[in-house]
């Protein structure tokens, strides 16, 4: 059987940085930073005291206030988005056949503040102070069935769960259901919520998140700096429209780019700590670059996963090494984590638009605050400012606890 082209028809985001596309690209273009002290809960008994929050976000403006309080906050980002993203395709006014329109997301945590709030309850009023809607707010799959729900989009509909690989993975199941002929249209990408005061603790637990700069919140996220101490919180969602390719062009939809290839591993190492070789997250490169049937020397643009910890960033870059060989030297790479904060199952969907971005704009985003690189971390990681560039393919990875890696590979729609 012929397998069948996918492309992007839709794109929408909410995240630190704005609520739309355009822009979240201005400010990415710019070198901007969504990164400020907390202001979702009091952190004063808090190591750390920033994030990249939502900020001013009002639900109102994509869904009902009704329908918005049966909501957590992490699929409120998701509606959110995924009305810009379908709007941006043309399919909120019609999709075809109901049945053959899925809604594949990525989630890591799921309702966060729903949780906190539940157990309080529990705690002082009983099992009777826990509210009736606090399952269905909390639970991962809860995004994208209120996106299908919205939208009487009939076809797979599930959540993909792999810690900050989550969404790359959805994006890559979303592409398999639509080459194999399962579904004409998926929504996919990914959300997260989980700057609360639980979240914020647990990684701090595990000395993940950055300490030092909370005095300085815009400099704390310092991907490939030897100055770096840890990841920073974000939240938000990154939502695209993936479409079966005849049936985008018969309804004269617009097409971003071709959704080219998907890799998939697993390090089967340890639940928090990648395996040291880098190997895991090279062979899902590869394996994507095998899918879309290229060479390393093929892709222009790299979107990092570029967390800003200690462990990862030296790790990726032998992967990247690992994978591209001699071209690795020559690949622009960046992570645009050092703006918007790491989104957790959010990333993936943030960074493949922001990549595709790149392509159509012909404009390589920067890594800011790389002032002093990291000894190991030696490739080209486009620091503070960004660069023209014609771009033709790029490539997204992202690593996840427990070993999770997946990336995904587009490149500029040719007939």
């Amino acid at each position: 059987m012929e397998r069948r082209r996918v492309v992007v028809t839709g794109m929408g985001t909410v995240n630190a940085l704005a609520h739309d596309i355009e822009n979240t690209w201005q400010a990415i273009k710019a070198g901007k930073s969504g990164i400020a002290p907390i202001s979702l809960f009091d952190t004063t008994d808090f190591a750390c005291t920033v994030a990249g929050e939502v900020k001013n976000f009002d639900p109102s403006l994509w869904m009902d206030k009704k329908e918005a309080r049966k909501l957590a906050r992490f699929s409120q980002f998701a509606m959110a988005a995924a009305a810009q993203a379908l709007e941006d395709s043309g399919l909120d006014k019609g999709c075809g056949d109901p049945e053959r329109v899925g809604v594949i997301l990525g989630n890591g945590i799921g309702g966060y503040e729903v949780t906190e709030e539940g157990v309080r309850n529990l705690a002082e009023r009983g099992p009777k102070g826990v509210a009736p809607m606090t399952i269905p707010k909390l639970i991962s799959n809860e995004g994208p069935a209120n996106v299908a729900i919205k939208y009487g989009f009939y076809g797979p509909c599930y959540c993909v769960v792999t810690a900050c690989a989550s969404a790359t993975d959805a994006i890559g199941a979303a592409l398999n259901s639509i080459r194999i002929g399962q579904s004409d249209v998926v929504v996919t990408g990914g959300m997260e919520a989980a700057i609360t005061p639980f979240g914020i603790a647990g990684f701090l637990r595990l000395t993940a998140l950055s300490t030092k700069y909370n005095d300085t919140p815009t400099a704390a996220s310092r991907p490939f700096d030897r100055d770096r101490d840890g990841f920073v919180m974000g939240e938000g969602a990154g939502i695209l429209v993936l479409e079966e390719l005849e049936h985008a062009l018969k309804r004269g939809a617009p097409i971003y780019a071709e959704v080219a290839g998907y890799g998939i591993s697993c390090d089967a190492f340890h639940l928090t700590s990648p395996d040291a070789t880098g190997e895991g997250p090279a062979r899902s490169m590869r394996l994507a670059l095998q899918d879309a049937g290229m060479e390393p020397s093929q892709i222009d643009y790299l979107n990092a996963h570029g967390t800003s910890t200690p462990t990862n960033d030296p790790l990726e870059t032998m992967a990247i090494k690992k994978a591209f060989g001699d071209h690795a030297y020559k690949m622009p790479i960046s992570s645009t984590k050092s703006m918007t904060a790491h989104m957790i199952g959010g990333a993936g969907g943030m960074e493949a638009i922001l990549s595709i971005l790149a392509m159509k704009n012909g404009f390589i985003p920067p890594t800011i605050n790389l002032e002093n690189p990291d000894e190991a971390c030696d490739l080209d990681y486009v620091p503070n400012t960004g660069r023209k560039a014609e771009l033709k393919a790029v490539m997204s990875d992202n690593l996840g606890f427990g070993g999770h890696n997946g990336t995904v590979i587009f490149r500029k729609y040719e007939e």
